[in-house]
C-alpha cells in the first residue's frame, strides 16, 4: 500500500503545488506529456502522485480514495457537506487566494449591505411576483451565508458560464462569484457589498480522516509531518 496524495492536475495552481512541495525536499513531476495523467513522488518513499482537477479532489478526500489532497478551502467547503467530521486541513499554501462575495448592480446606489440587498428582495417579489435572482456556482456557500444573515426571498440560479456577465445579460439580479481583484467584477458594471465577503479561499493541504490510514500510510505520514512541519 501507498499514501495517495492528490494534487491539481493543470494550470498555476499545479505548478504552484509542485513548488511548494519541491521546496520541502518533496519533488513532483509529471511521468510523461501534459495529456498523460501520470506523476511521481520523489524524495519520500511510499507516496502515489495523483492528478485531479482541483474540483474533484474534496470528494476523492471525503470519500476517503485519497489519503491527502491539496485543493480550495472554497471547493471543500461547498463541495463537502459536514465537510471538517471528514477532513482536516494541515496547512494553508499561501497560493491560489480568492475570495467568494455578494455583488449587485453598481447602480444601486441605495444598497451597500445585506441588510440593504434584503429589503432590496422583499421589494424585488412584491414588485416582480417573483424572487430576486442570485447567480452562483457556490448554492451551498451562498445559501448558508445569507440565511445566516437573515436574507431571504432571493433563490439562486446555477451559472454554468461566467458568472459576472449574468447580470449584464439579464438571467440574474445580482451574483455570488470567485474574485481576487474584483476588476472583472468592476468592469461588468457590478459591485461588492460592503459586508458582502463569504469565503476568503486559498489553497491548502487536507488530510482525510476517512481514508485508511495502514501502518504504511502512518509511517510516510509521520516522514511527511518531520519534513513539513505539520
Amino acid at each position: 500500500m501507498s499514501l495517495r496524495l492528490g494534487v491539481p492536475s493543470k494550470g498555476r495552481l499545479m505548478e504552484k503545488t509542485f513548488e511548494w512541495f519541491g521546496a520541502r525536499g518533496l519533488r513532483l513531476r509529471r511521468a510523461g506529456s501534459e495529456r498523460d495523467y501520470a506523476a511521481i513522488a520523489e524524495g519520500i518513499d511510499g507516496i502515489e502522485l495523483v492528478l485531479l482537477s482541483a474540483a474533484e479532489i474534496p470528494t476523492e478526500l471525503a470519500q476517503g480514495r485519497l489519503h491527502l489532497g491539496v485543493t480550495g478551502s472554497d471547493l471543500v467547503r461547498e463541495n463537502v457537506a459536514l465537510w471538517d467530521m471528514k477532513l482536516r486541513p494541515l496547512a494553508e499554501l499561501g497560493f491560489g487566494n480568492a475570495d467568494l462575495v455578494i455583488a449587485v448592480p453598481q447602480f444601486w446606489v441605495d444598497v451597500d449591505t445585506l441588510d440593504d440587498l434584503d429589503a432590496v428582495a422583499a421589494a424585488f417579489r412584491r414588485r416582480h411576483g417573483f424572487r430576486l435572482r442570485i447567480a452562483t456556482k457556490y448554492h451551498r456557500l451562498v445559501r448558508e451565508f445569507l440565511q445566516g444573515h437573515g436574507v431571504a426571498d432571493y433563490q439562486l440560479v446555477d451559472s454554468q458560464g461566467a458568472t459576472e456577465g449574468t447580470v449584464k445579460n439579464e438571467t440574474a439580479e445580482a451574483v455570488a462569484d470567485i474574485t481576487s481583484t474584483g476588476d472583472t467584477l468592476r468592469a461588468n458594471g457590478l459591485r461588492i457589498l460592503s459586508d458582502g465577503l463569504i469565503h476568503s479561499s486559498q489553497a491548502t493541504l487536507y488530510k482525510s480522516r476517512t481514508a485508511g490510514w495502514g501502518e504504511e500510510e502512518r509511517r510516510v505520514m509521520r516522514a511527511l509531518e518531520e519534513r513539513f512541519a505539520l
